[in-house]
């Protein structure tokens, strides 16, 4: 996952002690983070081939493991999307987690393809929650309705971004994965539409381009070979359900507060597997 506000060890002796401290926090919280999405990961692909009997009891003991080790909540959840949480989003019209993978579009933009697959173990599928490049997001805030953020995909450092090329199937607007270790440009920005006052985790929400207003969207066309069954994701202008996401697995910071005022959440961070 991309670090936002490294700092490297040269300029570290010329900082004061407070600042030191606080770089070094971040980034062992940011390994700690990529430690726990790993052993999630793992831990749910052990889950799915597993025999019915024998593999729940072992996942479940794993899970009080881990639970033990971490402090991960198994049992609440966390209501709302957080900055810093890694997920999977769903098209809630077509039931395909929004999916990325080093493979590049044959036309259009040629960069790294974007598309919907109905696989729910695939590690592929999960996407880390970020703020834009002016507008800082901090681990564990939670993401408002209105607000633009960046979407990152795990595996690649790519994130989700769209332009005025044309999509390869259905000749809508092209999404494609861009930039490297977390940067890319300002066609990496989208707008999150919901009806409260935060994105709420049961609720399905739109994804606003912000740079040309068309709608993260998947509309049912399927790909050939290399990439077969899976689904064309693109942007399109007018909101349908073709258009609506709802997050679902993944690794949930804790907010610092509630966006409803000063309130304590008992569980630092969820996990959904």
């Amino acid at each position: 996952m991309a670090m936002e506000g490294r700092v490297d060890g040269l300029s570290l002796l010329q900082l004061p002690l407070s600042v030191v401290v606080s770089s070094v926090e971040d980034l062992v919280c940011d390994l700690v983070l990529f430690l726990i999405f790993i052993i999630v990961h793992r831990l749910h692909a052990r889950r799915a081939v597993m025999d019915k009997c024998t593999g729940t009891a072992h996942f479940l003991l794993s899970s009080f493991l881990l639970s033990c080790l971490f402090g991960l909540s198994l049992g609440t959840e966390l209501s709302f999307v957080t900055c810093g949480s890694v997920v999977k989003l769903l098209n809630v019209k077509h039931n395909v987690r929004l999916h990325s993978h080093d493979v590049r579009y044959g036309s259009g933009s040629g960069q790294q393809s974007v598309t919907g697959v109905t696989t729910v173990e695939d590690s592929n599928s999960y996407w880390n929650v970020r703020g834009t490049s002016g507008a800082l997001c901090h681990r564990g805030t939670p993401v408002k309705c209105g607000q633009t953020i960046r979407l990152t995909h795990l595996n690649t450092g790519r994130n989700l971004h769209s332009h005025y090329f044309t999509s390869p199937l259905s000749s809508n607007q092209e999404v494609s994965a861009f930039g490297e270790e977390g940067e890319g440009d300002h066609l990496d920005e989208w707008t999150v539409q919901c009806g409260g006052s935060v994105w709420e985790r049961e609720e399905a929400v739109r994804f606003q381009h912000a740079s040309t207003d068309t709608l993260l969207s998947v509309t049912g066309e399927q790909y050939g070979r290399p990439i077969h069954g899976q689904r064309e994701v693109h942007a399109m202008t007018g909101s349908s359900q073709h258009s609506l996401w709802r997050a679902m697995e993944g690794v949930y910071m804790k907010p610092s507060e509630s966006p409803l005022g000063n309130m304590d959440y008992s569980h630092p961070l969820h996990t959904e597997f």
